[in-house]
C-alpha cells in the first residue's frame, strides 16, 4: 500500500482542490471520518469501460492510497493502472456541473463521459 502526500503524475488519479474540498465536504456530511474515495475502472459502459467513485472504509493491503488534505482517495491495482496521470475535478455552475475525469489514457470516451477506452 502507497501513502502519497502530494499528486504527482505517477500517482493514481490527481484531485484537484476544488475536488478535494467537495469530497471533504461530502465525507463530513456522512459523519465517518474514516471514508475513503474510492476511484475504480469497470468493464462496461457504451465505449468499453467506466468509472466508479464510492465512500469506503476497506482498504486491501494491495490498493493504493493517496491522501489529498484530509481526503483519502483508494484505487485498487488494476484500476490503477487505467487512472495514472488522470485528474478528479469537480464543477459547480450551471453547465458541467458534478464531478469529472481527465483522463489522459482514454482514447475514445463516450458522450455522458462515463465511459472511455
Amino acid at each position: 500500500m502507497s501513502t502519497q502526500t502530494d499528486a504527482n503524475p505517477t500517482d493514481a488519479i490527481a484531485l484537484t482542490d476544488t475536488a478535494t474540498a467537495k469530497v471533504g465536504e461530502l465525507i463530513r456530511q456522512e459523519g465517518n471520518p474514516d471514508l475513503a474515495l474510492r476511484v475504480a475502472v469497470r468493464p462496461g459502459g457504451c465505449s468499453g469501460f467506466s468509472y466508479e467513485m464510492f465512500f469506503d472504509t476497506d482498504v486491501a493491503d494491495d490498493d493504493v492510497l493517496q491522501s489529498f488534505g484530509d481526503v483519502r482517495v483508494v484505487v485498487d491495482p488494476a484500476s490503477a493502472s487505467l487512472l495514472v496521470g488522470a485528474t478528479l475535478d469537480f464543477k459547480d455552475g450551471l453547465t458541467d456541473a458534478g464531478f469529472s475525469i481527465n483522463n489522459p489514457n482514454a482514447t475514445r470516451t463516450c458522450g455522458c463521459g462515463q465511459s472511455f477506452s
